[in-house]
């Protein structure tokens, strides 16, 4: 496999066709979620053949955007198994990768080891410091594209979001979920402001 080549190719496909009012959805999340990805094969001690399908699935996970934002992990299975190949993966392990890539999907349904890996690192963030940062990018793409307009909706879509959210991997359970509770009753404190 020449998962260098991919990610040259990936990240280049998202440079050049990804829309401007993708603010969350943009290169930036990619390389966070390969970046962790990494650190969670690491600590979740993922062996190094697991650890490339990882990596590469990371890569390719949104990359459907640069098509639709409806649907966009099915894209992404496409363009895996349209590109994947001339990089010397083989069909078992595409379909790996495309498993981990639908797992993504909200809401998450991650039926083995790697794609429970690949989901935490997907939305590691709802449990780090950059919570509200990267949360009011995903306010602004949301509002972009016409999906909410005001932040007591966002607000309100968080806390269900966050209640409904579950991580996988030991180490997000440790590391993640304690940070993850603390946001979201913090978040429940100010709906509670809100007016009916």
């Amino acid at each position: 496999m020449k998962y260098r080549a991919a990610k040259a190719f990936i990240l280049n496909e998202l440079k050049t066709k990804l829309t401007p009012n993708l603010s969350y959805h943009g290169v930036h999340h990619t390389l966070d979620v390969l970046a962790t990805t990494r650190a969670l094969c690491t600590s979740e001690k993922v062996g190094r053949r697991d650890k490339l399908l990882l990596k590469t699935a990371a890569l390719f996970h949104d990359v459907g955007f640069t098509r639709s934002v409806r649907e966009h992990e099915r894209h992404g299975c496409e363009i895996a198994r349209s590109f994947l190949p001339y990089f010397g993966y083989q069909t078992n392990d595409i379909e790996l990768i495309c498993g981990m890539i639908m797992a993504t999907k909200i809401p998450q349904s991650p039926q083995t080891r790697l794609e429970a890996i690949l989901c935490d690192a997907d939305l590691d963030y709802l449990g780090r410091n950059d919570f509200y940062s990267i949360g009011q990018t995903l306010f602004e793409e949301l509002k972009s594209l016409g999906i909410l307009s005001t932040e007591q909706a966002w607000n309100r879509l968080q806390v269900n979001f966050l209640t409904a959210h579950r991580f996988c991997t030991h180490t997000n359970l440790v590391l993640r979920e304690p940070v993850k509770q603390l946001y979201l009753n913090e978040l429940r404190h100010l709906i509670a402001t809100y007016s009916i």
